[in-house]
């Protein structure tokens, strides 16, 4: 035990990588500017701060594995700018936002989105080395907090009553929280295979994609946030016969063995 604590402080001694960890302070940079800004009034400007803090986030892991700079220093401070930019932003942002008429019941609501987020990062930590890189294992928070902040910019576009905003984040909070340490699996965009030749109808999809986002752009990213929030559920749903039946003939296969 001693020897591992002193190869830690060893490792720190001897320096930290400054690239990736300055996308990472990138990321938190942007989560607290988001909180100013809630703090200030300006939700639709918190809103994209958050997105753009998102960006940052997505880039500081591919960075340190391009580079070959990944370190546990990284993971940890990751893990802690995601909270700060994921959790407690999107949480402060919500209250102020639509729940605080609500009271005691609005902070506890924006505290539960916060708390789920603080154990789907635990978890993931505990688990990264375990489960499938291609599959994240509850709603991962970066994508909780960027559903919040398309639903934000979406009533914020229409100008919807806030009677309707308050309902709509309350159901949200507790969906996206109960997601976040749910076992519902999603995608991770991981997939090595994503950046090598694919047909050229892949690019040219993309090209429409691209342009109907630009045409409506609050609309749009809250229809793809939606669509990968719900996408953990549904693939549950797809899947269950498939699972029934490996289950069915994994208890046969036992019982066959018994016999025996």
């Amino acid at each position: 035990m001693n020897e591992k604590k002193a190869e830690r402080a060893e490792n720190i001694k001897k320096g930290i990588y400054i690239l990736p960890n300055l996308f990472t302070t990138g990321s938190m940079f942007a989560g607290f500017y988001s909180m100013v800004a809630s703090l200030n009034g300006n939700f639709d400007v918190a809103a994209l701060w958050i997105f753009a803090s998102a960006v940052f986030d997505g880039l500081d892991g591919k960075v340190a594995r391009l580079t070959g700079t990944t370190s546990k220093f990284g993971v940890e401070y990751d893990s802690l700018a995601d909270l700060v930019s994921f959790g407690v932003t999107p949480g402060l942002m919500m209250y102020a936002w639509a729940l605080k008429p609500f009271g005691r019941l609005g902070w506890l609501a924006a505290f539960l989105f916060v708390v789920c987020g603080a154990l789907r990062l635990a978890r993931f930590n505990v688990q990264v080395n375990t489960v499938e890189s291609k599959r994240f294992v509850g709603l991962p928070i970066p994508a909780a907090a960027s559903m919040v902040a398309a639903t934000v910019l979406l009533f914020h576009h229409f100008g919807w009553p806030s009677t309707y905003k308050r309902l709509a984040i309350l159901v949200l909070i507790y969906l996206l929280a109960f997601l976040m340490v749910s076992g519902f699996r999603y995608y991770s965009f991981k997939d090595p295979a994503l950046i090598k030749r694919q047909p050229f109808g892949f690019l040219l999809l993309a090209v429409v994609l691209l342009i109907v986002v630009a045409a409506e752009p609050a609309a749009m990213t809250f229809g793809i946030m939606l669509a990968y929030v719900v996408s953990g559920p549904l693939g549950f749903v797809v899947g269950w016969p498939r699972r029934r039946r490996l289950e069915k003939a994994v208890h046969k296969g036992h019982g066959a063995a018994a016999g025996r």
